[in-house]
C-alpha cells in the first residue's frame, strides 16, 4: 500500500475536499432518511455463497444496484424485499454530478451504503454498468473512512486516503474500472449522523 501524499492517483481519478458544506450535508441526510423509509435498507448477499456484506444498502434513481444468491449482480427497477419503484434520485444529487462529473447524461442510480463502524467493502470493481463512458460520482456523509485504490488489474499497487464527511471521489476515464475498497471506519470524526458511522452515495450511469 502506498500513500496517497507520495504518489498521485490514477489518471481519470479526482478527489474532492469539502464540496459539501455543513448545511447541505444535513439536508443530504434529511433527503436519505426519507428514502430510507420509502426503499428499506436491507443487507445484500454475495452471489453463489450468499455470504451477507458488512454494509447495509437501499437505492433512488429509476434503477438500483442489487445482490443476492441466486441472481448475483444487476440493476433492477424494484426494490427486492418491497416490490416497490425506487424513489427519485434528490435533485442536491444531481447537482453535485452535474458540477463534477464532466457527463452531460444524467445518473440512473444512487447506491446508498450504511457504514457501522465495523463495516468494510473490499476491493472492487463498478462493472456492472453497460456505460462506462460515464464517471461513479462518490458522496461521503458522516464518519471518515479509509478509501483504498488501486489500478485496473487486482495486482496494481493501491493508495489509501481518508475521505471524510462532504468529500467527493469521482471515478472515471483511463481509471473507470479501477479497483477500490473501504478498509475501515474511523468512529466519532464526525457529529452530522445521530448514531454515528457512514454513509455513501454512489452515482452511476448504467446504459449507454
Amino acid at each position: 500500500m502506498i500513500e496517497h501524499s507520495k504518489r498521485s492517483l490514477p489518471e481519470g481519478l479526482r478527489y474532492v475536499p469539502d464540496l459539501i458544506d455543513r448545511r447541505d450535508q444535513e439536508d443530504l441526510v434529511t433527503a436519505i432518511r426519507d428514502i430510507a423509509v420509502k426503499a428499506p435498507l436491507f443487507v445484500p448477499a454475495m452471489p453463489g455463497t450468499g455470504k451477507e456484506m458488512s454494509v447495509r444498502m437501499t437505492n433512488c434513481g429509476p434503477l438500483g444496484w442489487v445482490t443476492d444468491k441466486e441472481r448475483g449482480y444487476r440493476y433492477q427497477s424494484t426494490h427486492p424485499v418491497t416490490g416497490k419503484p425506487w424513489p427519485a434520485i434528490p435533485a442536491m444529487l444531481l447537482n453535485i454530478w452535474d458540477r463534477v462529473s464532466g457527463c452531460d447524461k444524467r445518473p440512473e442510480a444512487c447506491l446508498v451504503n450504511f457504514y457501522d463502524d465495523s463495516a468494510r467493502m473490499s476491493l472492487h470493481q463498478d462493472r456492472d454498468e453497460k456505460d462506462f463512458e460515464a464517471p461513479v460520482v462518490s458522496v461521503s456523509l458522516g464518519n471518515t473512512c479509509l478509501f483504498r485504490v488501486g489500478g485496473t488489474s487486482r495486482k496494481d499497487p493501491t493508495i489509501s486516503l481518508k475521505l471524510r464527511s462532504g468529500d467527493v471521489f469521482i471515478i472515471g476515464g483511463p481509471g473507470r474500472l479501477c479497483f477500490h475498497g473501504v478498509d475501515r471506519i474511523y468512529p466519532a470524526t464526525s457529529t452530522l449522523l445521530k448514531n454515528g458511522g457512514r454513509i455513501n452515495l454512489t452515482l452511476r450511469r448504467v446504459n449507454r
